[in-house]
C-alpha cells in the first residue's frame, strides 16, 4: 500500500496535531530527514509546555531535537479553533499532510465514552476538526490522516469519516495502523495518567487491541462552493443532569445541596467546550 510508506511531497510542510509526548512527531521528522525532505513540519500540542514538562521528564529533550530536524513546536493549540490561533495566521493552503492521532475529547469522571451525556464532545470534535483543516490545508493535495482504533466507542469511525465528508476531505483509505511506516512511537493516554504509565504498559493495551488500531486517510479537494455548516451535537440540559442517575451527580440523593453542586460543575464544564474553552 503506498499510503501506509509515508511518501508525501518532499518540500511540502507537514502539521502533526494533538501531539502529548511529541514522539509521534519525531518519528514523522525522522523519516522525513532520511528522505531528505526540505518541507517544514509543525508539531503542536494540546498543553503547554509547563504541564508537559510534569508529565513527560524527557519533553525540552524531544523539543530540541525536533528543532534540529527543520521542526517548529507550538504549545496550547486546539485543533478545532486553528482559524482564531494567531499563530496560524498566513498559513492558508501551506501544509501537504496533516496528522492527528487517537483524538479524544477527555475523560468526563462517572462516565463511559460512549454515554451520550458526554459521546457527543467527540463526535464534535472530530467535525469541528475538519473544519479547521480547511483553511491551512493545500486544496487538491494536502492529505490527512487519523488514526484511531475501529471499536473505539468515544471517537468512533463514522465520526471520523462524517466530520471529513462534511468539510469536502475525500476518504481515500483506511489500513491497519501496525503497517504504517510511523506507527513505532511510544503512546501516551494525554492526560495525568502518563507521570505513572503509558498504553502500552498495562493489560488494557494487548495484541488484540492493536490489530484493531486502524489509519484513515483522507485527501482535500474542495468543490468550490460554500460547504454546509459542520454537524454539532449539543450537551444535555441542567435539568436532564439533575433527573438523571447517572454518573457520581446521580448516585447523590436528589435535593440534596452535593447533588445540585455537581450537576452544576459538570454543566459548567460541558458549557465551556461548547464555547470553545480551551481545557487541559
Amino acid at each position: 500500500r503506498n499510503q501506509t510508506l509515508e511518501l508525501i511531497d518532499p518540500d511540502g510542510d507537514a502539521l502533526v496535531l494533538g501531539d502529548a509526548n511529541l514522539t509521534f512527531s519525531l518519528v514523522l521528522a525522522q523519516h522525513r530527514v532520511s528522505l531528505h525532505h526540505t518541507g517544514k513540519t509543525v508539531c503542536t500540542t494540546f498543553e503547554k509546555l509547563d504541564t508537559l514538562q510534569e508529565r513527560y521528564p524527557e519533553i525540552c529533550e524531544t523539543i530540541k531535537t525536533l528543532e534540529s530536524m527543520n521542526c517548529e513546536v507550538l504549545h496550547n493549540v486546539d485543533c478545532t479553533r486553528l482559524a482564531v490561533d494567531s499563530r496560524f495566521q498566513g498559513m492558508e493552503g501551506r501544509f501537504v499532510a496533516a496528522y492527528y492521532n487517537f483524538p479524544h475529547a477527555g475523560v468526563v469522571p462517572g462516565f463511559f465514552d460512549g454515554h451520550p451525556f458526554v459521546r457527543w464532545r467527540h463526535a464534535n470534535l472530530m467535525h469541528l476538526f475538519f473544519r479547521a483543516l480547511r483553511p491551512v490545508m493545500k486544496p487538491g493535495v494536502g492529505t490527512v490522516k487519523v488514526a484511531s482504533n475501529s471499536r473505539a466507542t468515544g471517537v468512533r469511525y463514522s465520526d471520523i469519516i462524517g466530520g471529513a465528508l462534511n468539510s469536502e476531505f475525500v476518504h481515500d483509505e483506511t489500513f491497519p495502523f501496525l503497517e504504517w511506516t510511523l506507527s513505532k512511537y511510544r503512546r501516551s493516554y494525554g492526560d495525568r495518567r502518563d507521570q505513572t504509565k503509558r498504553p502500552e504498559d498495562g493489560e488494557n493495551y494487548n495484541a488484540q487491541r492493536a490489530n484493531s488500531d486502524m489509519v484513515y486517510s483522507f485527501t482535500y479537494r474542495p468543490s468550490g462552493d460554500t460547504p454546509a455548516p459542520p454537524i454539532i451535537s449539543f450537551p444535555p440540559t441542567k435539568d436532564e443532569l439533575y433527573h438523571s442517575d447517572e454518573g457520581r451527580a446521580g448516585r447523590l440523593p436528589p435535593g440534596h445541596h452535593a447533588r445540585t453542586k455537581r450537576v452544576d460543575e459538570l454543566y459548567d464544564l460541558f458549557l465551556s467546550y461548547v464555547q470553545g474553552i480551551h481545557i487541559g
